[in-house]
């Protein structure tokens, strides 16, 4: 497990919410409830930031430190989404993809109750998917992925800054109960999907911008 994930799966101890201070990882500042981040493109860690050290990372060749965006996109049905679904075998009804540069790969990751869970994806199977739906061609390497959902009906998908997968990995793993999840973990998780789609552009189901 990458030490980006590992930031979500941990279970602090019991703090008062008002002695509980972020501060920026690049600088100390100390940081408002609704900051953005920062990723290690090496590690894949998620670093907390000011604006004005957020900034100074948005350039591509800002070097092992990248900002993560804050673009959000939502087809209701992936282009060829069950056929690509079915080749990757993910056993669960959730999984995000992107590209890492210091593999210079794509890689898969679902959530489960005990983290999250690498799964095998080739380069193929990557432009594949992205040619059959050209309104996430764009997805920028190591700072945002596709996340989908399997349906009854196909397959939605989400173009997200990577924290946002990120954090579903870590309400998954805190709030998982049983073999089924529980109805508490599927209500959140439904939750969680319903706020994406409330911030997200909408992308027409044949796949192109509009």
């Amino acid at each position: 497990m990458t030490q980006g994930l590992r930031r979500f799966m941990k279970l602090p101890p019991p703090l008062d919410p008002a002695a509980v201070v972020e501060k920026c990882e690049m600088c100390t500042e100390v940081l408002a409830e609704d900051h953005p981040h920062l990723v290690n493109v090496e590690s894949r860690q998620i670093l907390c930031a000011c604006r004005g050290c957020y900034l100074l990372f948005t350039a591509r060749n800002a070097g092992k430190f990248r900002a993560v965006p804050e673009r959000y996109r939502y087809s209701p049905e992936l282009a060829d989404g069950i056929a690509f679904w079915d080749s990757i075998g993910i056993p669960v009804g959730m999984a995000f993809f992107f590209t890492s540069s210091a593999q210079e790969a794509p890689i898969a990751f679902y959530p489960s109750p005990a983290g999250a869970t690498e799964s095998l994806l080739t380069m193929e199977m990557w432009d594949e998917v992205l040619t059959a739906n050209p309104a996430f061609k764009d997805v920028t390497e190591d700072v945002e992925a596709l996340l989908m959902r399997r349906t009854e009906s196909g397959v939605e998908c989400y173009l997200v800054p990577i924290d946002s997968c990120y954090g579903l990995v870590g309400l998954v793993k805190v709030n998982w109960r049983g073999f089924d999840g529980g109805t508490e973990a599927r209500d959140k998780i439904d939750a969680f999907f319903e706020n994406l789609r409330g911030r997200s552009d909408l992308i027409p189901v044949d796949g192109h911008d509009g």
